[in-house]
Parts: C-alpha cells; sequence; structure tokens
C-alpha cells in the first residue's frame, strides 16, 4: 500500500525506535526503485539481522519529501537521488559492514 511522506516518516521512526532507540545520526535513508537490491546488495545490509525498513510512496515528491524529512533529522544519506521511478523510501542501520 502507497503512503504518504508523513506516514512513512512516522512508520520509520516508530520502527527505529523498536530496533535501537532515536539515533538518527547512525542511520541512512534514502529513495529507490528497487528496495531488496538497493539494501542488501549495493549497501550490503543483513536482511536477517539488521535494523532495516521500506515503504512505498505514493509518488515521487511524497518519496523525496520523506528521504529530506529523515536526513534533517540527522540520518545520513543526500538528497536528489534516484529518479522519477525511485518511489520506495529505505533506511537502515550504518554498521562496519554496510556500505553508505
Amino acid at each position: 500500500m502507497s503512503k504518504t511522506s508523513n506516514e512513512i516518516v512516522q512508520e520509520i521512526i516508530e520502527h527505529i525506535k523498536g530496533c535501537t532507540g532515536k539515533y538518527f545520526s547512525n542511520y541512512y535513508a534514502g529513495i529507490t526503485n528497487d528496495p531488496e537490491n538497493r539494501l542488501f546488495n549495493e549497501h550490503k545490509v543483513d536482511k536477517q539481522s539488521g535494523c532495516w525498513i521500506y515503504r512505498k510512496a505514493i509518488d515521487i515528491d511524497n518519496a523525496r519529501n520523506a528521504e529530506n524529512i529523515l536526513i534533517e533529522k540527522g540520518m545520513k544519506g543526500g538528497e536528489g537521488g534516484g529518479d522519477d521511478s525511485s518511489i520506495y523510501v529505505y533506511t537502515y542501520q550504518i554498521k562496519s559492514h554496510t556500505k553508505e
């Protein structure tokens, strides 16, 4: 189900609280059109034990807005990535084996 930027941000924050608390600087946020490939192949997140989440936005504008909000809260990442098909917002906890 597609979500607004505010819904995505709220769900991601709640997920992080369940993992490790509110240390946003220990997380990376981004947008993509293929979240599983981006998380597990490109960023090298451990699918079984890593703290990660992704959500589908209703459109690219909501995806970019959610990404920007998460970065403003202190998460690592860069604004302006992806393309018009990048409607998935993802976040993962940065570890020594992950690649930003």
